[in-house]
């Protein structure tokens, strides 16, 4: 054969072309392929020969098309074989290609079919061949006509059909990638690329995880010519599904207690992160890519689910590098973050909602998941997560209030969208820094950076985000030191909070770095001498952290002096570091530093002050430098003397400058703080002596104790014989704070005040229930209640408003002893003793007052004043005792059998008890809503069986059980009658019930019978109290919207309001109908503003359903509309949104036609019809958009709800405005024999109403849109909808025949005698037909 390919060669190469197509006949179609295949498999010479049969195979004759179809269909299987070297396959197509156009058309549709049949086959392994079809395809699309089955189609035509055939087929697996790459030489039209893409979509499922990378390479190649949002979306949804399904198997695998994987984890992410660095790359060569990318994630805005999952946040991240769409991508994650928590509140807040809604998985968690997944070599994804958590943390964090207080509190307790947006950014930035090293300095400097710069807005977020970074890793922090101490040089000029919170977040670093330590220390005391008092205040609290966190050696273990962050890796005893003799004096040192501060101003020492007694408590080798500190300061305002009066000197603590006076020594604070420190000392040495300490420090204490000891002795003994006269401070002293003298007694009543309070809490705990000691507590007492009561009066009689009442020196652990000793002491050897304090009504509630007073200081601030005030852990459980004595009080004691000659609150111990429990119920669901549950368990207000069962179980049966006790006082209270009804503790009885049921859950039986009975008393309950209405209404519609939908209630209060206040038509009888007996003519316009607010959640709620299903139908819209027609009818979210606003039209219908008061009802109704308005033609829009993509027959309820807004609320709207005007234009009129002062109320009513007249043309044009949107939906369904719509009123120019009618009457009156006959009887009244 040989010879043959060289005969033929040698004949090509001459000149005869009739001799070479003479010996090409003379060869067998087997011959031909021998020749081809053997000189392919030597690799020599085998262009030339296919050159040698093409030239002797003319296209013009039918033997030259059928040896060139040969050549054709034998090369194109032999190059797929593998047998041949890559070069020689190559050459062979090569040359095939370029004769490709010479063949005719049914040769071309014959190499075409069969590639088709190979493809199917799985003939196509190696892809080598595939490089000829484009070609191929590309002559055909260009033949005019080709024979196909009994007709004739064009050549483009015949190509669609191939490509059609093909992506309908079956394809092996391993050869998709070479298919994708062979459709990019093809010109494709639209709707063949659409094809094509979507069965390479298809395909993913099928093929290896480690091809996925090249296949979407070649895919976003292919992309370039279109299809660039089914790209992106398919590539989206295959990982998504990937991590849902490892998620899915993990899971599976933890219940079994077996691992089951199908990928493994790394495998899954390293092939993610090829795939987004592959999209990256191609979205900055095509930058239509990129616009798509986020055209795409715009129009997912209605269901951002769809991209935010761990894999599409990373690409948008990895996107967000590329300086063009940094701006957009953070825009969108910021707005799709939020929309996701509103979507979860709006969820959980209605039952509604959940019924119609399935759960979606956590927004918070899907960015954590990105978080996680970034470790596994995603370092493209890392830049933006650290810019994604800062920007969270930005734009979400807690605002500044008035006077530059938080406005929101601990990002730990996030409730609201905002509060979860920025702790989900600070728990980006905490994992980041966790997990990736390369970006640990630019967080920790950026964190910084915010800290100094951010001084006029909280930054209490940055810093409980540095204390995490510092617990979960100081050595790591402890590396970038330098910035660290960098940011102490700013400490002076920062905000007090702010220094306190970087100081506690650093202060394990302390402990193991002693170059920081020393420069905060320098850093301190330059502060100290600091020209502004906020730099010396950052100073006084600094250096009392040390004083607490550097304990010296045979230091006390306090319970409390375990530090508030604590880290495992940062174990070590700073004793192990320090000798004790360089850490005492250390600490002595610090002290000499402080005892200047002592000689400032007042809010220095009181900081001071506030710090000695944590600084004892857990540095108590510190006791007797601290205790010699205060002898010698209290010993300024000592009169040793022990016959003179006052026993303390009160010039001293003031100062003047010019004729403004202030005070200069906070002595109350300074007495509290010795009293505190002595009776701590005496508790410990009651335990047994000091570690460590010697006979001569014994001797040393004992002697200032006992000296400490004779002076608070002697200044109670001479107080209770002082006068008020001998602090100047009687009934004729002047107390105005526009005077001089004014504030001087102010400041010296609040310092007397404050002392008596710090010697009844020292005399109660020294007196061991001795019934003397009492005696002299009360006569305290009695001298403190006088000047508060002068206080009170003198601020009364003044113009210019007086400070708040000063907060008590008593400490919240006394008062918890104290209440406990009041109210539920039975020891019988005390009741002597106690029978004295609880003589005195007033004693007792001076004492729950000042408990109510802490515990609403704890709500606000998250601590109190006095010892372990910031120690939370205490505040607890005081917390927990105090409310078993009031709970004990308030439940055995009712107010109605208390011995008071006044029911109001301020008189009343059980109120007040009441009033404090629920202060303190919403001051642990704030504060501590993780341990509620422990927190209702540690209540144990009575003995009985049911108390024991409600102490055990889960939270909703612990609440079920105090809700009870709750229940039943609330119920006695309306039994009782008129006479007995106490509004003031029904209501608080109201709020308390109201917080406690938002912590049972939805689907118990306990919540079933609280909305029941809620529902009960609603219905029965008759008294006509505002406040008490309003509480229970609100308690139903919270109860009542996490039970069902509240429509039908919305409804029956309508007709019950309509029923009292009477119709606007004066001629019109209502039909007397009472659902609620709470409802009446006083309360009425209440409940109609508390309705109105209602109804405007509802609307909320069928908005927000309706962005949500318009979201989820242009998501769907490219699946196919087979059943939409039948999903349009029966689709449950529409069916549910026309429910709603069908009852809500009925309703309103009812208001409509309600004599409603001017003003704030009449307002808040117009605008509530105008959103009413805006959301049905919302819904019409809806089904406008639905009817475009998917025509077919419009729903019967849709055509129902719009006869019914014709029928029954738009005619009444017009009604409505013309009662509202014309009761604007009386302005009163009718009364005009009332009171001037009178007619000037309503005059003022009514300029309101007319400022608010906007309410009027809104409504209007919201009608008017309704009607537009109506005739457009008409067009589009071919259903007359506008046939239940009547002619609008034209209200520029109308004639009110009753009022013209009256005019002329009124005329003919002042015409006609005096003598005039009676008017004819009036028609009989109509009665109101009932809807």
């Amino acid at each position: 054969m040989g010879g043959d390919a060289g005969t033929l060669l040698q004949l090509s190469e001459g000149d005869g072309a009739r001799e070479l197509q003479r010996y090409l006949a003379s060869l067998s179609d087997d011959e031909l392929k021998s020749m081809i295949t053997n000189c392919a498999l030597k690799g020599k010479d085998v262009g030339a020969v296919i050159k040698a049969i093409f030239k002797g195979s003319p296209a013009g004759i039918s033997d030259g098309v059928k040896r060139r179809s040969l050549v054709y269909q034998h090369c194109i299987p032999l190059c797929e074989s593998g047998d041949l070297q890559t070069e020689v396959a190559s050459d062979i197509i090569g040359f095939l290609m370029l004769e490709t156009h010479s063949l005719p058309g049914p040769s071309l549709a014959h190499l075409a079919a069969g590639y088709v049949e190979a493809i199917k086959a799985g003939e196509m392994c190696s892809g080598r061949s595939l490089e000829l079809f484009p070609t191929i395809l590309t002559a055909l699309s260009a033949i005019e006509a080709l024979a196909y089955g009994k007709g004739e189609l064009s050549g483009g035509e015949y190509k669609k059909q191939i490509i059609n055939s093909l992506c309908s087929s079956r394809w092996d697996p391993t050869c998709v990638i070479h298919l994708t790459t062979m459709f990019r030489d093809v010109p494709l039209s639209s709707e063949e690329l659409q094809f094509v893409v979507e069965k390479v979509l298809r395909m993913f499922q099928k093929l290896d995880l480690q091809e996925i990378p090249p296949l979407v390479y070649q895919l976003l190649l292919l992309a370039a010519k279109g299809c660039k949002k089914i790209v992106l979306d398919g590539i989206i949804m295959y990982f998504k599904e990937q991590d849902d399904r490892h998620e899915d198997e993990q899971k599976n695998g933890e219940n079994m207690d077996v691992e089951v994987q199908s990928v493994p984890q790394d495998q899954l992410r390293h092939v993610e992160g090829t795939v987004i660095l592959h999209v990256v790359f191609a979205v900055q060569l095509d930058h239509e890519l990129g616009r798509e990318l986020l055209k795409t994630l715009k129009g997912s805005t209605g269901e951002p689910s769809k991209v935010l999952c761990p894999f599409g946040v990373a690409l948008l991240l990895s996107v967000a590098r590329i300086q063009r769409y940094e701006e957009q991508v953070f825009d969108f994650l910021k707005g799709a973050i939020t929309k996701r928590f509103k979507d979860d509140q709006a969820l959980q807040n209605s039952r509604f909602l959940q019924d119609l809604i399935p759960q979606s998985c956590s927004v918070g968690q899907m960015i954590l998941d990105t978080v996680r997944n970034s470790v596994f070599g995603w370092d493209h994804v890392t830049k933006g997560l650290v810019e994604l958590g800062f920007m969270l943390m930005d734009s979400f964090g807690p605002k500044a209030g008035a006077f530059g207080k938080a406005l929101e509190g601990s990002t730990a307790l996030a409730k609201t969208p905002n509060q979860l947006a920025c702790r989900l950014g600070g728990q980006v930035l905490l994992d980041g820094f966790k997990m990736h090293e390369p970006i640990r300095g630019e967080i920790l400097e950026q964190v910084l950076n915010r800290l100094i710069t951010k001084t006029a807005s909280p930054v209490t977020h940055f810093i409980e985000l540095l204390s995490s970074m510092v617990v979960s890793a100081p050595m790591i922090i402890l590396e970038s030191s330098a910035k660290v101490t960098e940011t102490f040089d700013h400490l002076s000029f920062l905000p007090l909070t702010t220094v306190l919170g970087l100081l506690k977040a650093v202060q394990p670093l302390l402990k193991v770095s002693i170059s920081m330590k020393d420069s905060l220390i320098l850093v301190l005391r330059k502060a100290m001498f600091s020209s502004q008092l906020e730099g010396r205040k950052s100073a006084v609290s600094g250096f009392l952290l040390l004083l607490k966190n550097f304990r010296v050696l045979g230091s006390l273990a306090s319970s409390q002096a375990s530090q508030a962050i604590s880290s495992s890796q940062i174990h070590a005893d700073v004793h192990s570091r320090y000798n004790s003799a360089a850490n005492e004096a250390f600490c002595l040192e610090i002290l000499s530093s402080l005892r200047r501060c002592l000689n400032q101003q007042a809010d220095v020492r009181l900081l001071l002050y506030e710090g000695f007694r944590d600084v004892l408590r857990h540095n108590s080798q510190l006791a007797s430098s601290i205790m010699q500190t205060l002898l010698s300061q209290l010993k300024r305002y000592y009169e040793p003397e022990q016959d003179l009066l006052p026993p303390l000197k009160l010039e001293p603590c003031i100062s003047a400058q010019g004729d403004q006076i202030f005070l200069q020594e906070p002595m109350a604070h300074l007495l509290s703080c010795t009293v505190h420190c002595l009776l701590w000392l005496r508790n410990v040495q009651t335990g047994g002596p000091m570690a460590g300490s010697d006979d001569d420090e014994e001797e040393e204490e004992e002697g200032y104790q006992t000296e400490l000891h004779a002076m608070l002795e002697s200044v109670t003994r001479r107080l209770m014989k002082s006068e008020l006269e001998d602090f100047e401070l009687d009934k004729s002293a002047e107390f105005s704070l526009s005077s001089s003298v004014g504030v001087k007694n102010n400041i010296y009543a609040v310092l007397v005040m404050g002392v008596y309070e710090v010697l009844i809490e020292y005399n109660f705990v020294m007196a061991n229930y001795s019934k003397n000691r009492f005696e002299e507590i009360l006569e305290l007492y009695r001298r403190h209640h006088k000047l508060s009561e002068i206080l009170h009066e003198k601020a009364g009689k003044g113009r210019v408003p007086s400070n708040k009442t000063p907060r008590s020196l008593l400490s919240m652990a006394f008062l918890s002893t104290l209440l406990s000793a009041l109210f539920r002491d039975n020891t019988q050897s005390r009741q002597d003793s106690l029978s004295v304090l609880r003589s005195c009504p007033d004693f007792l509630r001076y004492t729950v007052s000042v408990a109510l007073q802490k515990v609403q200081q704890l709500e606000e601030t998250g601590h109190t004043d006095g010892p372990e005030g910031q120690n939370a852990e205490k505040m607890f459980r005081h917390l927990c005792d105090i409310t078993c004595v009031l709970m004990w009080r308030y439940t055995n004691i009712p107010s109605a059998v208390e011995d008071s000659s006044k029911k109001d609150s301020s008189h009343n111990v059980s109120l007040l008890c009441l009033e404090g429990l629920l202060r303190i119920f919403s001051t642990v669901i704030e504060r501590y809503p993780h341990r509620l549950t422990s927190f209702l368990g540690a209540m144990d207000v009575s003995e009985d069986e049911e108390a024991q069962n409600g102490s055990d179980g889960n939270l909703t049966e612990k609440t079920a059980f105090y809700l009870r006790q709750f229940q039943r006082a609330l119920f006695s209270q309306l039994s009782g009658g008129e006479d007995e009804f106490n509004c003031k503790e029904a209501q608080l009885l109201v709020s308390v019930l109201t917080l406690l049921s938002r912590q049972l859950d939805p689907a118990s039986p306990q919540f079933e019978q609280m909305f029941n009975w809620t529902l009960k008393i609603c219905r029965e309950t008759s008294f006509e109290d505002v406040g008490f209405s309003k509480g229970l209404l609100s308690l139903l519609f919270s109860l009542h919207a996490l039970h069902k939908s509240p429509v039908r209630l919305i409804w029956e209060l309508c007709q019950d309001i309509h029923s009292l206040l009477g119709d606007i038509d004066q001629d019109v009888e209502v039909e007397k109908r009472s659902h609620f007996a709470f409802v009446s003519i006083k309360t009425a316009p209440p409940t109609t503003l508390l309705l109105l607010v209602q109804l405007g959640k509802v609307l909320d709620e069928v908005d927000w359903l309706l962005a949500k299903r318009k979201g989820q139908k242009a998501i769907d819209r490219p699946g196919s509309g087979g059943a939409t027609q039948t999903a349009m009818q029966q689709d449950p979210v529409e069916k549910a949104v026309t429910v709603q606003l069908g009852t809500l039209l009925t309703a309103l219908n009812e208001l409509l036609q309600t004599a409603l008061p001017p003003g704030t009802c009449c307002h808040t109704l117009l605008r509530e019809l105008s959103r009413t308005y805006t959301i049905l033609t919302t819904l019409l829009k809806y089904y406008i958009q639905l009817c475009a993509s998917h025509p077919g027959q419009l729903p019967a309820r849709l055509e129902k709800l719009v006869k019914l807004s014709g029928s029954h609320l738009t005619p009444q709207c017009y009604s409505f405005i013309t009662y509202v005007q014309s009761g604007e234009q009386s302005g009163g009129g009718a009364e005009k024999k009332k009171k001037k002062k009178e007619d000037e109320t309503i005059t003022a009513v009514s300029a309101k109403v007319l400022r608010d007249t906007k309410a009027i043309p809104n409504l209007i044009f919201s009608i008017e849109q309704y009607e537009k949107f109506l005739i457009v939906l008409s067009k589009k369904t071919k259903v007359n909808l506008m046939q239940y719509m009547k002619l609008s009123t034209s209200r520029d120019f109308r004639i009110n025949t009753a009022t013209v009618e009256a005019a002329l009457q009124e005329q003919q009156d002042s015409q006609s005698t005096p003598a005039q006959q009676p008017e004819e009887s009036q028609e009989p009244k109509k009665k109101r037909r009932k809807h």
